[in-house]
């Protein structure tokens, strides 16, 4: 299978779209740990649990299989953003794919990095014969729900209570896109 390398311009400068690689351990370790410090709301896993995993668990996380990939924002050598997607691991749940996260640099935001990045994975799903693509988001983070919108989700439910940080409760949206 061929790789969904992408290269696009912004205001900014050229960004690089791409699968990780083995070379990404480190990079992509500081950045998941920058975006759940950044963002703890924004995501189920917790900074504290993830600092102390052993290389092990990051060296999985970087290594494309069969049933996922991370794809990376990169400009000038530097990640500046993320997201990766998993197949359905049942027999009943292989026809859909799951987009998990999604964070991109707050000095990167604004330039639909974060489309792209999306965008990449769908495609990678669709490659894989998936009819539909989930995603969970925090009801509060309106510039998120707003940025799926455009990728074309639409909230089929609300996970009540589904992150409780520092003593308060964050709803989720349950967003899906048939690419069928």
């Amino acid at each position: 299978m061929q790789p969904l390398n992408k290269t696009f311009e912004t205001s900014r400068g050229k960004i690089i779209i791409r699968e990780s690689t083995l070379a990404d351990l480190m990079p992509y370790r500081g950045l998941r740990l920058d975006a759940l410090l950044d963002s703890p709301t924004a995501f189920s896993a917790d900074y504290e649990l993830n600092l102390n995993q052993p290389m092990s668990f990051w060296e999985s996380r970087v290594q494309p299989d069969a049933q996922g990939r991370l794809f990376f924002a990169e400009h000038a050598s530097q990640l500046i953003g993320m997201t990766g997607v998993r197949l359905g691991e049942s027999p009943k749940t292989k026809h859909g794919a799951y987009i998990w996260g999604v964070y991109v640099r707050p000095k990167w935001r604004g330039l639909h990095i974060a489309e792209v990045l999306i965008e990449t994975c769908i495609n990678w799903a669709r490659m894989q014969q998936v009819d539909i693509v989930k995603l969970g988001v925090m009801t509060n983070n309106t510039s998120a729900v707003r940025c799926y919108e455009r990728c074309g989700f639409t909230i089929y439910g609300t996970e009540p209570r589904g992150i409780l940080h520092e003593g308060n409760y964050y709803d989720e949206y349950l967003m899906s896109r048939d690419i069928a």
